[in-house]
Formats: structure tokens, C-alpha cells, sequence
């Protein structure tokens, strides 16, 4: 399996190339030379599987070259061993035709666990094979610190910088970063958002000889081993529903949505991908509008999606513009120019194709946590909320689950966010106990400006020290 770069002046790379360096040398996005493709009746005999055959099924489509079987077997089993939930990703059905995809019962109570463990394990055993240091530097608009923490603190030869946007997290999900103890973990709050941190990032990889020199890599969604990882819910879903259906997935840096596009393109029959955004609505805008353009980041209730640059756009235009690599290239140099992109006709239609956006406020937000209570008895997050919410947008459920199931993404466990679960159903959701005594823990973190130049000074001391 060879890999090209979306801008199309990088030479193919294989799986373990592309895993280690996250972001392609001329600044695009890596994508596989061709989908693989799983047979219908291959994905039906998904139904009842464990989940980890059938990431091993989807994965070592990807790894193949790079990683035995029996290496993606064992990185496989021990990524998934410490998840609260024997299935790993459960489908629970809410009401007729409605369901909630439950992907928070990792190590952190994120989403993100589900591909940064496997990302974690395939990083120890690339390194271990080719010798030398990684340093990965991550932007986080909350979960994917944490999750990164969880699957790299400690390994060796590796060290790991995490920058959250200051005061835009939640309580919890700070704690989740900066309590660590490892010693190879780095926290920066960053005096700005997550786009700044995220632009950061995207500088670094760009000063090649700084890049080259500590070796850094990228765990953000940019990294595609992470899509790949996040395919498999949609197979696993898609397989336990016996039907094909639509995903709402409440989404801001477009990568877990896209993750949808790429199964489709592996043969999964999928009814529509909805993406579900809050008050920082760029893809809401870009889909319904046809123009691209970065805002104001808003904070929000749901701060994990408070994100004006969504990366993994580029792999959707990329993939809707016919692989056009020249065209992609220009496009993304003038949106970075203008913060502005016009999105052709021909472009725009094939994204409708396959998607749809809706945007939702912190009321309504609110309104979808209550309602579920309600009707449920069951406590989500606010990000699960915004998916809640953008499916009652799209009109009245009893319409649109007779033409399909609906199945909302549901991110990260409620008790990350108590203060947005307390507002919408007067208390907060009790504390599970991967969370107990999380609030005593001494933080380790540093205050930083949003300069890379800083970021970069701080960088060179840990690794030198």
C-alpha cells in the first residue's frame, strides 16, 4: 500500500512513512494511492464480530508492507485491552430507529482513545524497527491531548508536546493533560485558540530543518493512521444495524467525519454523513454556502469543536475535485493567503453528495442534553449534544428514520464537561471513576504567547535538558 500527498509533490510513501511523519514534506494531507476495497459480504460478516477482527480487517488493508499480521494482531489487542466497554464502540438504540454510537470508553472518555491507542502501539513497534527518536507535537481543542497522553506518555524514545488553547477547555480535560507524570510529556497553554495552536503546529512541520532535527510528527487527525483507525466504527455500526445509515457527527476538525467518506470509499454502503457543528460553524457555512471561510473562534459549550480551520477538509476537496493534487494545492495556498475559499460548482456538488451540515447553538445544545434526559434517562456531553440537535434540525425524525437509521456519534463521556450537563439538567453527571481524585492531582504545564518562535525555544530546552 503506497500513500500520495494531497498537493501532490511529495514521492509515495508507505504506511509506516506516513505514520511517523503525519504531515506530507509539501504541506498536504497523506491519503492512500487507491482505496482498498472490503467486499459486501465481508462487511455483513462483520455483524457479531469482535471488534478488534474487524479493525485488524480494515487496518491491514492499510498496513500491509509495513506491519506483519501477527504485529497488527498484537498492537491491535493490547490498544483496545483497557476499554470500559467489551464491544468498544456500542451501538445503543434510543428510540425507534435512533441510536447513539457510544465511542467514549477509553482511557480518557474520549473518541479520540479509539485511534490514538492503536496510534500509540504501531508508533512503538515503527520506532523500534527503525531506530532513532520521535518528537510529536500536538494542538488540541481538548480531547486529543489527553488521549495522545494516554497512549505516549512513557514509551521510549518518544516525546510528546501538547498545546491547549489557555482558559478554552474544560476543567477536566486540562487535568486529563497536565496531571501526567511522565516524564517525556510537555504541556503548553497557549495564549490564543486552537487554530492558533493548530497554525503553530502546520509552522513547525514547515521550517523542514527544524522538522528534520527533532524529528517531529504529528498524532492530530492530519495524521491519517488516525482516520484509518476511525473507520472501523462505521463498518462495526453499519454491520450490527444490517442496513446502511445515516451518521450525524458532531465534528471541528473534520477528521472523524471524514473517516465516514473513507469507508464509503471502501465499499461500506453509508446513507448520508451530517455534520453537525456549533456556534464555529465553517463547514456548516462552506457546505450550505459554498465558501470556505475562517471566523472569530467562539467559545462554546462544546469546546472540543470550537474550531474555525477544519484540517481534514483538504482530504474531502481533494477527493471531491477528482484527486485534482494541482488544484487542491492552489486552493489551500490561497484559503491559508485569504482565510477565503470559493468552492467551484462541480466541487460543491460532489461534497452535497455524500454530505450535509447543520449548525447549533449553545441553547440548543443545552435543549438536546434535556431532551435525552428526558426521553432517556440517559446523561451526554454537549458535543453529542450538537449531533442530538443538528438531527432534529434536518426535520422531524419520524421522516427522516423511515428512510434510514440515524445514528448520532456520541464523542466523549458527560462527566468531561460537568458545568454544560449541570446548566441543561440542573446537576452534573456523577463522576466515574477513571475521573476520581483527578481535581488533587499537581498540574505540570507552561504558559506560553502564541509566537512559534517561543514554541520552538521551549521545544529545544525539554529536548536538550
Amino acid at each position: 500500500m503506497n500513500f500520495l500527498s494531497t498537493r501532490g509533490h511529495t514521492a509515495k510513501a508507505s504506511f509506516s512513512d506516513v505514520l511517523l511523519a503525519g504531515l506530507a514534506p509539501d504541506g498536504g494531507l497523506y491519503l492512500p494511492e487507491s482505496w482498498p476495497h472490503i467486499p459486501a459480504a465481508e462487511i455483513a460478516a462483520f455483524r457479531g464480530a469482535r471488534y478488534q477482527e474487524v479493525a485488524f480487517a480494515v487496518l491491514s488493508r492499510f498496513t500491509a508492507g509495513s506491519f506483519s499480521d501477527a504485529e497488527l494482531r498484537e498492537a491491535i489487542e493490547a490498544a483496545y485491552s483497557d476499554f470500559d466497554a467489551p464491544d468498544i464502540a456500542p451501538l445503543v438504540q434510543t428510540a425507534d430507529n435512533q441510536y447513539l454510537l457510544e465511542l467514549f470508553h477509553g482511557p480518557t472518555l474520549a473518541f479520540k482513545d479509539i485511534a490514538l491507542q492503536i496510534l500509540g502501539q504501531l508508533f512503538s513497534r515503527a520506532l523500534a524497527k527503525r531506530g532513532g527518536r520521535a518528537t510529536i507535537v500536538a494542538a488540541t481543542s481538548g480531547d486529543t491531548g489527553s488521549a495522545a497522553i494516554a497512549a505516549l506518555g512513557g514509551l521510549p524514545n518518544i516525546s510528546v508536546f501538547v498545546m491547549h488553547p489557555k482558559g478554552r477547555v474544560s476543567n477536566v480535560q486540562r487535568l486529563q493533560m497536565t496531571t501526567s507524570t511522565h516524564a517525556n510529556v510537555h504541556n503548553i497553554a497557549l495564549e490564543g485558540s486552537f487554530d492558533d495552536a493548530q497554525g503553530i503546529v502546520k509552522s513547525l512541520f514547515a521550517d523542514t530543518d527544524f522538522a528534520d532535527q527533532i524529528s517531529l510528527t504529528a498524532v492530530n487527525s492530519i495524521n491519517f493512521a488516525r482516520i484509518a483507525a476511525q473507520c472501523v466504527y462505521y463498518f462495526t455500526a453499519t454491520a450490527a444495524l444490517g442496513k446502511p445509515a445515516t451518521f450525524v457527527v458532531p465534528t471541528g476538525n473534520f477528521g472523524d467525519i471524514f473517516a465516514g467518506e473513507a469507508a464509503f470509499r471502501m465499499g461500506l454502503d453509508v446513507a448520508r454523513l451530517v455534520i453537525a457543528t456549533n456556534a464555529n460553524d465553517i463547514m456548516a457555512r462552506a457546505l450550505n454556502e459554498g465558501v470556505y471561510e475562517s471566523g472569530i473562534s467562539h467559545a462554546t459549550l462544546s469546546p472540543s469543536m470550537d474550531i474555525q480551520v477544519a484540517s481534514n477538509f483538504e482530504r474531502a476537496l481533494f477527493e471531491a475535485c477528482d484527486r485534482d493534487a494541482d488544484w487542491t494545492a492552489a486552493a489551500m495556498n490561497d484559503f491559508t493567503r485569504e482565510r477565503r475559499l470559493g468552492i467551484p460548482q462541480e466541487v460543491l456538488a460532489s461534497l452535497r453528495s455524500r454530505y450535509s451540515a447543520v449548525a447549533c447553538d449553545d441553547a440548543e445544545t443545552r435543549a438536546a442534553i434535556a431532551a435525552v434526559y428526558k426521553g432517556t434517562g440517559r446523561i451526554i456531553d454537549p458535543h453529542t449534544a450538537v449531533g442530538v440537535a443538528a438531527a432534529l434540525k434536518m426535520g422531524p425524525l419520524e421522516e427522516l428514520t423511515a428512510l434510514s437509521p440515524v445514528v448520532v456519534l456520541s464523542t466523549a463521556h458527560p462527566a468531561k464537561f460537568p458545568d454544560a450537563v449541570a446548566q441543561a439538567i440542573g446537576a452534573p453527571p456523577p463522576e466515574p471513576a477513571r475521573l476520581a481524585g483527578l481535581k488533587n492531582l499537581p498540574e505540570r504545564l507552561e504558559i506560553l504567547a502564541n509566537d512559534p518562535t517561543l514554541i520552538k525555544q521551549f521545544i529545544s530546552s525539554r529536548l536538550a535538558a
